[in-house]
């Protein structure tokens, strides 16, 4: 798993963040804020907020006009099943789970659909990690 992580990181570049807050004490805008300094494009999903980091937000996946790499996961695990059909739907190529947001049923359906999937892992402390951005 170390290598295909790192393999994710380098690889892909486009990540929507699923569940991103517009509050900057929240998790999910901080790991935001993280991966827009360090090169990726971020791509905000919360239907209740309309910019965030000075981004166009959209209310779902399917909604966003482009491309998406990385689908990275800040809801309950209840959600993720949806968020991974959206997933799918988009071609996307990982489905990534943050920390504590585990659903197996949902990622083994992306895992059949041909999507890497990566559960209860921060994306900005595996990256971290691996690039030396401490």
């Amino acid at each position: 798993m170390e290598d295909e992580i790192k393999e994710i990181l380098t690889s892909y570049k486009t990540i929507a963040i699923v569940g991103i807050s517009n509050k900057p004490d929240r998790d999910s805008y901080i790991v935001a804020e993280y991966l827009l300094n360090q090169g990726y494009k971020i791509i905000p999903v919360n239907p209740n907020i309309d910019t965030v980091l000075g981004l166009k937000a959209y209310p779902d996946l399917i909604s966003v006009p482009e491309e998406i790499d990385i689908v990275d996961i800040f809801r309950r695990p209840e959600f993720v099943d949806e968020i991974v059909d959206q997933a799918i739907e988009k071609r996307a190529k990982v489905v990534w789970m943050q920390l504590g947001v585990i659903n197996e049923s949902a990622a083994e359906k992306a895992r059949k659909a041909g999507l890497k999937v990566v559960m209860n892992k921060c994306i900005k402390v595996e990256h971290m990690y691996r690039f030396g951005n401490f």
